[in-house]
């Protein structure tokens, strides 16, 4: 019988593993890993494998190694690299810009939050705010209109003379009638007007008539981006501006009014004749902020005063029943607001520099907010408001004619 194996001085230490004995090599060492050979180099992929992975690609699906290959395949390969670029512009379609009245609350929720933890250098004007906001929304509006959608025919609407007018004209004319009036602001600033240095004298309206009777063509989409600039340009000039613009005076041809209140008056022109955009295009538009929409109303209520005087010296309003000095306590009209930026207001009826009084208020008038603005645009007729009324009949009416004649186009 055979003994023991005798053990072998001349084996050796394989690492990190018992002892080997010299010799063939068996079957078991076909499964230790150590033995494995090195694995053969994949083949490049081929043109079809390329060309399929494009569309992941394009969507940023692909791994790190099948970028790199389609990648590379890009620079030597025209027809994948056109397939490319094509894809890559439907997956731009894919994902629009958001629009900023799809989420009305959002924008104003972060811009506060970041304000709040790190105040802006040098911040927006708050009377330029409603201006900005609404300039804003209606560029998110028009960002994804086609060329059809530029086109489309908008009526634009106001009260003058004891009777609504219109105007026919489109989305891109619109847009150049807001980009034309907003110039006035833009010279009160020492900015450059858009309609250049042949600009005629006058109001909104001479000014409007210019733009779109010297057009070579009908306004098209091109429009948008001097109007937007030109915003842009007139809230970062007022924030730089410092304390004391806002009492600067823009000439609207017949009057005036301060440089904080004229931004008011655009913000409200710019959401007006959104609306209109809108319901052109059968579109979904929400009004303007709480706050913001509370500024327009004032205004136009700060207005009636002197619009019902301009009414009275045309014949078109009944005499003033007693004038009294300036300053002097006057017959009122109480106006009050309901909703979202609403409020009361006591209305001079006598005299602009008459002081209101509550102990001589002779009527009131119930509004809806979003109702008396679109009395203020012309939009609705005085007959058509939908007043709660009480007291003196003639009172009410010249002030309602009143807010409609703050209207224009």
């Amino acid at each position: 019988m055979n003994g023991p194996a005798e053990s072998h001085d001349d084996g050796y230490e394989l690492p990190g593993g018992p002892m080997r004995i010299p010799g063939p090599r068996g079957a078991a060492d076909d499964l230790d890993p150590r033995y494995a050979p090195a694995p053969l180099p994949l083949p490049p992929p081929s043109h079809a494998v390329l060309k399929s992975l494009l569309g992941a690609w394009a969507l940023a699906a692909c791994s790190a190694e099948e970028t790199k290959a389609v990648e590379d395949h890009l620079t030597e390969c025209a027809p994948c690299a056109e397939e490319a670029l094509r894809l890559r512009d439907a997956v731009g379609l894919l994902h629009p810009e958001e629009t900023l009245d799809l989420k009305p609350l959002l924008r104003s929720r972060v811009l506060e939050d970041c304000l709040g933890k790190r105040p802006a250098r040098i911040p927006v004007p708050v009377w330029a705010s409603p201006y900005d906001t609404e300039t804003a929304r209606l560029d998110a509006l028009l960002q994804d209109f086609g060329d059809s959608e530029w086109h489309t025919p908008v009526r634009l609407k106001w009260f003058e003379e004891e009777r609504r007018r219109t105007h026919r004209t489109t989305v891109a004319g619109v847009i150049g009638h807001l980009m034309t009036v907003d110039g006035l602001i833009a010279g009160a600033l020492g900015l450059d007007d858009p309609l250049g240095p042949d600009a005629p004298t006058g109001g909104p309206a001479a000014r409007t008539e210019h733009f779109w009777n010297t057009s070579a063509y009908p306004a098209t989409r091109r429009v948008r981006e001097p109007w937007r600039d030109q915003g842009h340009t007139l809230v970062r000039t007022v924030s730089f501006a410092g304390r004391g613009v806002a009492e600067l005076s823009v000439d609207y041809g017949g009057f005036a009014l301060q440089l904080g209140d004229a931004f008011l008056e655009r913000a409200f022109e710019c959401w007006v004749h959104a609306w209109d955009i809108a319901e052109a295009v059968d579109y979904p538009y929400e009004p303007p902020s709480g706050p913001h929409l509370h500024g327009m109303i004032d205004l136009a209520a700060r207005l009636l005063p002197g619009a019902l005087a301009a009414r009275r010296r045309s014949g078109l309003a009944a005499p003033a029943q007693g004038l009294v000095a300036a300053g002097a306590p006057g017959r009122t009209l109480h106006l009050e607001i309901e909703g979202a930026g609403g409020g009361g207001w006591d209305i001079a009826l006598d005299s602009p520099a008459a002081k209101p009084s509550q102990e001589r208020t002779v009527a009131e008038i119930a509004l809806d907010g979003i109702e008396f603005c679109q009395l203020a645009a012309g939009h609705i007729a005085p007959e058509e408001a939908a007043a709660g009324q009480h007291g003196d009949r003639e009172a009410i009416r010249d002030v309602l004619f009143a807010a409609a004649s703050l209207s224009r186009m």
